[in-house]
Formats: C-alpha cells, sequence, structure tokens
C-alpha cells in the first residue's frame, strides 16, 4: 500500500535514512573546510550549556542517588555491600552519564537548533544561501554540530562527577555504608578505558543529536505545523537512535575491553 505520493512506506524510510546518513558525511567532510566559522560555533557552545548545565545537574544527582539505593538495597540482600561502590560508580559513568548528557542535548539544544533551521527553511533563507554560493551545511550546520559535540563531552564528565558524589552520600548516609569500602570497591574495578568509553559515547550521542536536528529542520513537513512537528520527529528520531548507539558501543565495549581483576 502507498501513500498518497505514490512511494511506498518501506521505500520512504529507507530513502530518509539514505538522506540522513548523507547529510551526516557532508557534515564531517565540512567541518574541516575552511573557513571555519568560529564566531558562529562559540555562539552555539554557550547557547547549548546555557540551556543544559542546569537541568542536566539537577537530573544527575536523583539519577546517582536512584542507582546507588536501589544497587545498595540489592547488594545488602546479597551480602556484597563491599560491592556498591564500585557498580554504582560504574554504572553512572558508563551508561548514565552519557545518555543523560545526549537526552537533555537533544532535548533542550537540538530542538532549539531543529526550530532555528526549520524556520529558516521555510523563510526560504537556505535556499537564498545556495543562491549566493554560501554553503549552509558548512556556515549553520557544522558550528551547530560541533558545539553539540564539545558541549556533549564537557556535560558527561559534568554528571559523572556529579552522580557519583550524589550515588556516593546517599550511599553512605541513608543506607550506612562505609566510606572506605565505597572508595576502595570503585578504586579495585574502576579503569581508565570506562571513562573514555563514556566521554566517546557522549561525543557521539552529540553528533547524532545535532546531525537529526539538522536534518529534521532541512527537511520539515509541508504546512504551518511543519517547523513544530519537525521538532518533535527529531527528538524522538533522536532518543532511538541514541539507545541503538548504546548498546551496540557497550557490546564492542564489553568485548574488546577485559574487566579489571581484583
Amino acid at each position: 500500500m502507498s501513500d498518497s505520493t505514490g512511494t511506498l512506506p518501506g521505500t520512504a524510510a529507507l530513502t530518509q535514512v539514505g538522506r540522513l546518513a548523507t547529510l551526516s558525511w557532508e557534515v564531517l567532510r565540512a567541518i574541516f573546510k575552511r573557513p571555519f566559522q568560529a564566531r558562529e560555533w562559540i555562539q552555539q557552545c554557550w547557547f547549548f550549556a546555557s540551556v543544559t548545565i542546569l537541568p542536566t545537574a539537577l537530573v544527575a544527582i536523583p539519577f546517582g542517588a536512584v542507582i546507588a539505593l536501589q544497587l545498595g538495597s540489592l547488594t545488602a540482600q546479597i551480602g556484597a555491600q563491599s560491592f556498591t561502590g564500585a557498580a554504582s560508580a560504574l554504572a553512572i559513568v558508563q551508561q548514565a552519564s552519557p545518555l543523560i548528557t545526549a537526552l537533555l542535548v537533544a532535548g533542550a539544544g537540538g530542538s532549539a537548533v531543529c526550530a532555528d533551521i526549520g524556520a529558516r527553511k521555510i523563510r526560504e533563507e537556505i535556499d537564498a544561501m545556495e543562491v549566493l554560493g554560501v554553503n549552509p551545511i558548512q556556515r549553520l550546520i557544522v558550528p551547530r554540530v560541533l558545539a553539540a559535540m564539545v558541549v556533549s563531552v564537557l556535560l558527561n564528565g559534568l554528571v559523572s562527577v556529579v552522580g557519583v558524589l550524589g550515588g556516593y552520600f546517599f550511599n553512605v548516609v541513608l543506607q550506612g555504608g562505609t566510606p572506605g569500602a565505597y572508595l576502595a570497591s570503585f578504586n579495585a574495578l574502576a579503569q581508565v578505558p570506562d571513562l573514555w568509553i563514556s566521554e566517546i559515547k557522549a561525543l557521539l550521542y552529540g553528533f547524532v543529536a545535532g546531525v537529526v536536528a539538522a536534518f529534521r529542520g532541512l527537511n520539515p513537513p509541508p504546512g504551518p505545523k511543519g517547523v513544530g512537528d519537525a521538532v518533535n520527529q527529531a527528538v524522538v528520531v533522536t532518543f532511538l537512535l541514541l539507545f541503538l548507539i548504546n548498546v551496540v558501543l557497550t557490546a564492542i565495549y564489553l568485548r574488546i575491553v577485559p574487566p579489571k581483576a581484583m
């Protein structure tokens, strides 16, 4: 069964995937071209940071607390309280921190980018730039994607620190855990590649969030509701891609990096 344009739904979906992949490749190529829009990039970095720092920190505290409380209760049941620190800290650093960062960057910053690009598109500013010989990808999209990547990496470090400190506080204060055991178990099982994979995830998540937001902004649905629908689609698609990428990266990491011996 085809849609109103005569295109099969499966074919339309594959076409969208191909166009998104093409835009991703064009963004990667344009990153190394000159002139680089340094002023626009700095402005976008400040914008992303201003709309995400406070919500990210506020979300990281209860998230770390929930992980610490749940794992503390579970380890108490099986008599492994000494591993609470390592389990909660590794869960926060490897999984929770990049995802929290990416979701907020995509939800707050990415939606704004999509709305901005979409508004420029319906006002035909993008077409005017192309007529004037200005590459809109290099001029508008590359600074926003790079800003999303840089801010994602920095926010990931912030979430990791806040989440681990929150988990430590709730485990030691509310559950009566031992500070020394919490820190000792974390030091015994954590390793540097755990931090690296977290930052790599955040970097890739920021790239995906920026590219998807720009793609939906460049291709808004027709009609007066087009930009609003594009923003909603960008957030939903980004969330789905982030969870899929997280599964793939985690599986690869666990295959490549051996666990640290006690």
